[in-house]
């Protein structure tokens, strides 16, 4: 039943009392389950719904019609209570309170799970001709705005400079041959001496790369690199290095001194 509002002269606050004459919050905080999903929905209703009217709200939840709807209310820990089968009663004319679960059995014939499975659904598939005409679409604002693929300057100066790297790379690796002997200078990491056992293009990146047999166990690999074997080595022996940090050159290996009586 529709509240009152409250007495003293002042703003009253507008409230709904329950069936028993109790005042109620305007709206309640309740679970929503149902026969065809497996989940369960948390939402908000005002108790001044309907039950007609909280029933197409319901739709929107767990996509039975209205229509072919049947609501059962249960308690917080999931005891049945009652019907809710007056369609032209108030919501807050039921004993519900927040935390209490709404269940809804659908009548329409629908298939449990009919409603999760999204296999199911039709999906449109636009052609590329098609998506390729659109005037509103990602494509076409790129095209517009000449970014990335579709600004024809900047993809010839990218494959200009792609081109000129693989050339530098490819003179600095025809200076190192397999056998050599060198050392590996990165910045900021300390030189590492070995031997050169592979130079050439691989296939786990773009561009040259030499192959180097560590002195001591500093690598990452035994010469092999996705599968494929580029050399043999024992493992964290191997890696692979850009030619511009590799020098060849008279590197012996050094003497940590492990053959020293103690």
């Amino acid at each position: 039943r529709r509240g009152q509002r409250g007495g003293g002269g002042g703003t009253g606050t507008m409230i709904l009392s329950g069936p028993l004459g109790a005042a109620s919050p305007v709206a309640v905080s309740v679970s929503i389950s149902s026969s065809l999903n497996s989940f369960r929905a948390q939402k908000r209703y005002g108790r001044g719904l309907t039950i007609a009217e909280f029933k197409c709200k319901l739709e929107l939840v767990v996509g039975s019609p209205a229509s072919c709807m049947d609501l059962e209310l249960y308690t917080s820990d999931d005891k049945f209570v009652m019907k809710l089968d007056s369609d032209e009663a108030l919501l807050g004319s039921y004993p519900i309170d927040d935390g209490c679960r709404i269940h809804v059995i659908d009548r329409s014939g629908a298939r449990v799970g009919e409603y999760e499975d999204v296999s199911r659904v039709e999906k449109y598939e636009m052609s590329a001709t098609d998506y390729e005409k659109r005037p509103d679409s990602v494509r076409s604002f790129l095209k517009r705005s000449k970014v990335g693929k579709f600004n024809e300057e900047e993809m010839l100066k990218k494959e200009a400079e792609q081109e000129q790297k693989l050339a530098e790379e490819k003179a600095l690796a025809e200076a190192i041959s397999v056998g050599a002997r060198c050392e590996v200078r990165v910045s900021g990491q300390p030189n590492k001496r070995g031997t050169v056992m592979f130079v050439g293009l691989a296939e786990f990146k773009p561009g040259y790369w030499i192959g180097i047999k560590y002195d001591e166990p500093l690598g990452k690999n035994d010469g092999s690199v996705g599968g494929k074997q580029y050399f043999e080595c024992q493992p964290k022996y191997g890696a692979f290095m850009k030619p511009q940090y590799v020098t060849v050159g008279d590197f012996p290996e050094e003497d940590y001194g492990l053959d020293d009586e103690m």
